[in-house]
């Protein structure tokens, strides 16, 4: 009796073991290597957005969109709820985010039906996008030339076009918050022209958004400047919990000054 109790206990832990070691490995899988080459509509809802009366939120985005580098799993668009809901309102949240998104692959995105649906029933849209654009993993550092960052930049202000008008083509009442850029590596070499490349960047994305109806630049260069290493996780690149949480009380608060809807 003994004998087949002690089998029945090992027996549960390594099964147990599997387990863990399986969600480990999957949970490592989709850090290390979820990019912008999935192509179904990926979804974080709290609340299934036709379902609710309430303050329906879109968001669409990169890396800071899905909220990598926050080990609460929420980025900003998580606190943005969260702050949102402490105020009272009644909030339905779907998350469009995608690690390594560029600009051109959100054109791309938005193309999908089901995602032209979803903007479509927006109240909100919140969206981080043109971090890869701009800094292409790193590599930027070691090429900032005038006439490579102008390309960069010109290609990518095309492409924010494209999507905000893919955007009014379905949604012609949401407010459109686009976060700026920060510059990650302020400490590096090089890192003060980086940061004269990010603040014109963020200028000339201004410029655009302004050229259309209830779209909005969120700064979050200020944020960062100063206190990059305490606001980034440890890839020197994402923002950590704190720094999203910065980051979503700027927008809150804007989505709060508006009147909490459009």
């Amino acid at each position: 009796m003994h004998s087949k109790k002690v089998r029945m206990i090992t027996s549960f832990a390594f099964l147990a073991s599997l387990l863990w070691i399986f969600a480990l490995g999957w949970s490592i899988k989709d850090y290390l290597f979820g990019t912008a080459s999935q192509s179904s509509v990926s979804q974080d809802t709290e609340q299934p957005a036709e379902s609710s009366s309430g303050l329906k939120i879109i968001a669409l985005g990169d890396s800071l969109t899905r909220g990598t580098g926050d080990i609460e799993g929420k980025g900003y668009v998580g606190y943005v709820s969260d702050q949102l809901k402490q105020s009272g309102k009644d909030v339905s949240l779907i998350n469009l985010g995608i690690k390594g998104l560029t600009s051109s692959e959100l054109v791309e995105q938005m193309k999908q039906k089901e995602i032209e649906r979803q903007i479509g029933q927006a109240d909100i849209i919140l969206m981080t996008i043109g971090g890869n654009d701009l800094f292409l993993g790193g590599q930027s550092l070691t090429d900032l030339s005038e006439a490579s960052i102008s390309g960069l930049e010109e290609a990518f202000l095309n492409h924010l076009k494209t999507i905000l008008t893919s955007i009014r083509a379905v949604n012609t009442e949401a407010t459109v918050y686009l976060l700026g850029l920060y510059n990650p590596f302020s400490e590096f070499q090089n890192g003060e022209l980086m940061s004269t490349v990010v603040r014109n960047w963020n200028s000339k994305t201004a410029e655009t958004l302004a050229q259309h109806s209830r779209a909005v630049l969120v700064p979050t260069y200020d944020l960062f400047q100063l206190n990059a290493e305490k606001l980034l996780f440890t890839d020197h690149f994402h923002p950590n919990e704190i720094g999203y949480r910065l980051m979503a009380e700027r927008v809150a608060a804007l989505i709060a000054d508006a009147g909490g809807q459009s």
